[in-house]
């Protein structure tokens, strides 16, 4: 098996822990290697296994989600929804074929308007949200038409599109749902909304979302999961489902019920503890 393994941060390489389990991967004859980009990856690498935390892991899915390789999180980060595998759990699950591949929704935002295009310096996909934010303290007026009906405008210092697998990330945080991640669902929810009257809207994946927004400041921030640009209010912003699936690594042993009570501390009450 060929393993290419992600690390973004610099300091996580000196870890023993990294170390550690490169050296027992390379003992029971894996291939490993690093990757930094998609031109780093070689012919008939088989996984590629993500080093930190949740952020490492959308970088790396940035890379090569696109090309279908499939990615192992191992966590050295702090809560971990996407990386939330052990480091001394992920050899004995490789060696045993003690996991399973998931298949996540991935988003492909666009933009729309004069010069558009050419201004857009990142990827357009992204596996949590796409979130559109204020720049400077002027809330935002946010027009959105779902599959082409015209919702009412939200006005919000933002509104983020959601996948079901980011259901705990931004949008959680924001107020949105939790979703069991084979919920084939998008999330709209706003952030910081002035409006008193609204809530999360959950949508079918295969809706195709178009948002524009008004401001005082004429600007604002798109965001692709950990990557953002600016934008001009002349602009339009397409989100629909990608036409690929992210292949993500999930060992029997983890669990998103177990993810959700041990790092979020879901339904923590001390009836509950026996």
């Amino acid at each position: 098996m060929k393993i290419g393994y992600f690390i973004l941060k610099e300091g996580l390489r000196e870890d023993p822990h990294v170390s550690r389990l490169l050296s027992e991967l390379r003992s029971a004859s894996y291939e490993v290697y690093e990757i930094r980009t998609k031109s780093d990856v070689l012919p008939e690498t088989d996984l590629v296994l993500s080093m930190g935390g949740d952020g490492t892991f959308l970088s790396a899915a940035h890379e090569v989600s696109d090309i279908g390789l499939p990615i192992l999180g191992v966590n050295f980060g702090r809560i971990g929804f996407l990386c939330e595998n052990r480091p001394e759990a992920v050899l004995k699950a490789l060696m045993e074929g003690d996991f399973s591949i998931e298949y996540l929704t991935v988003l492909n935002a666009t933009l729309k308007g004069p010069g558009a295009r050419q201004s857009i310096g990142m990827l357009p996909y992204s596996v949590n949200e796409v979130t559109i934010h204020r720049k400077n303290p002027s809330m935002l007026g946010i027009r959105v038409s779902v599959n082409g009906e015209t919702l009412p405008t939200y006005w919000a210092d933002g509104l983020i599109v959601s996948t079901s697998s980011g259901s705990t990330a931004y949008s959680l945080s924001a107020g949105g749902p939790i979703c069991m991640p084979d919920t084939k669902v998008l999330i709209i929810t706003p952030i910081a909304p002035h409006n008193l009257n609204v809530r999360p809207l959950v949508l079918p994946e295969t809706a195709k979302v178009d948002i524009a927004f008004e401001s005082r400041d004429r600007v604002a921030l798109l965001s692709t999961d950990n990557q953002t640009v600016e934008i001009k209010q002349e602009w339009t912003i397409h989100v629909e489902m990608a036409q690929f699936s992210l292949k993500r690594i999930r060992l029997a042993e983890s669990g998103f019920v177990r993810a959700l009570t041990s790092r979020l501390f879901w339904g923590e009450d001390m009836r509950n503890n026996g």
